[in-house]
């Protein structure tokens, strides 16, 4: 039997593979909503659009606070204590610092987990971790989890004190049972996005950096040789009064003949990119649920909150609340049983305050004097 031999592929294929000429974040590009893998893709979304970044930080920071509330009082004051020092790890103390970063997590890649330091019996920190580096494994019933990490073969291995780990999922469904990212069904749009971002740079390029473009009319019935010569000294001229104008002198290009000079592209018009990067971007903001003017996006110049979004908005953040308050029990509960105290704990979540403080005395008072009168009458 003859063997065909494989063409060997082509010069330009080859030259090609290290020039090529694309917007940065080729990722985007590329995505296929498998359901798993994505991480890397919401991650390069977020540090490619600064208005989804912001969105995410804004809804960390709306979340707020808590505080806790125990039968024994002795036992709330130790509790806030502890609270208010845990170290969470990179230089961060306390349990608000730990509680930012990991409903950044969890909205970014729709869970979130963490780990409790214990040492010598008693709960010494409280560290979140990347979900990027673990994997989440089903037991012998759909309530066990295992969170695993590579181990020392390289394989994926269960982590062996699972009941200090926390694991969180945002919004499940029964496709993805360990939750779905804020940013999902925003690659296809974010890869338009880019596009059109990295054609306005690369047109702002050109149109900044301009080439010229440098033609010699004559019928003098020159040789080619001639010509050439001819070309070649205009060339240099050319070139010459182009280096002395980045210098800061100026020199005059004097020719012989009918010479015309334009620049490259410069009848070519730049088009608008305000219509199509608008629509792309009030896709991307309603799918946060921020008003777009939070985000610096000034569409209307009477944009203000309305009562309608507020209540939207306070909704989300109670959810998002809801979601973590399990996680926050559990850090608690754990730091008041090692410590030998009563673990009977409740959270209270600070109030969401969105609307302005104005319109919301003027209520207060309009309800007072009203029931004023109801008392009158």
């Amino acid at each position: 039997m003859k063997w065909k031999k494989k063409a060997a592929p082509a010069v330009g294929a080859v030259a090609c593979q290290l020039r090529r000429k694309e917007h940065p974040f080729s990722n985007l590009r590329g995505y296929v909503p498998l359901g798993g893998g994505e991480e890397q893709i919401y991650h390069e979304i977020r540090e490619a659009i600064p208005v989804l970044d912001a969105a995410i930080g804004k809804l960390v920071r709306l979340s707020g606070g808590f505080t806790v509330r125990c039968p024994d009082k002795t036992v709330q004051r130790k509790l806030e204590d502890f609270l208010k020092t845990v170290p969470t790890g990179h230089a961060q103390v306390g349990v608000d610092s730990f509680l930012s970063c990991y409903v950044d997590s969890l909205l970014t890649y729709g869970r979130a987990v963490g780990e409790l330091v214990v040492h010598n019996g008693h709960l010494r920190a409280v560290c979140w971790g990347d979900v990027r580096s673990v994997e989440i494994q089903e037991g012998e019933t759909s309530l066990d989890l295992r969170l695993c990490a590579p181990g020392e073969s390289g394989r994926m291995e269960p982590l062996p004190y699972q009941e200090l780990l926390l694991f969180t999922t945002w919004q499940p469904e029964p496709e993805h049972p360990y939750g779905v990212s804020l940013f999902r069904g925003m690659p296809f749009l974010a890869d338009i996005l880019m596009k059109i971002y990295t054609a306005m740079g690369s047109n702002w390029e050109r149109a900044g950096n301009v080439r010229y473009s440098v033609v010699c009319k004559n019928d003098d019935g020159l040789d080619a040789a001639a010509v050439r010569q001819r070309g070649a000294e205009m060339a240099e001229e050319w070139s010459r009064a182009m280096e002395d104008g980045k210098n800061g002198t100026v020199r005059d290009f004097v020719a012989v003949g009918d010479v015309e000079i334009k620049v490259i592209g410069g009848e070519a018009p730049i088009l608008d990119s305000q219509v199509p990067v608008r629509q792309i971007l009030e896709q991307l903001v309603a799918k946060t649920g921020l008003p777009p003017f939070l985000l610096g996006l000034n569409w209307s110049t009477t944009e203000r909150m309305s009562t309608q979004q507020a209540d939207i908005l306070t909704s989300e953040l109670w959810a998002l609340r809801r979601c973590v308050e399990p996680t926050v029990r559990k850090i608690c509960r754990t730091y008041l049983a090692l410590e030998g105290l009563d673990d009977r704990v409740e959270i209270e979540w600070n109030d969401i305050s969105l609307q302005d403080i104005t319109e919301e005395s003027k209520a207060d008072l309009y309800k007072a004097q009203a029931e004023n009168l109801r008392k009158g009458n």
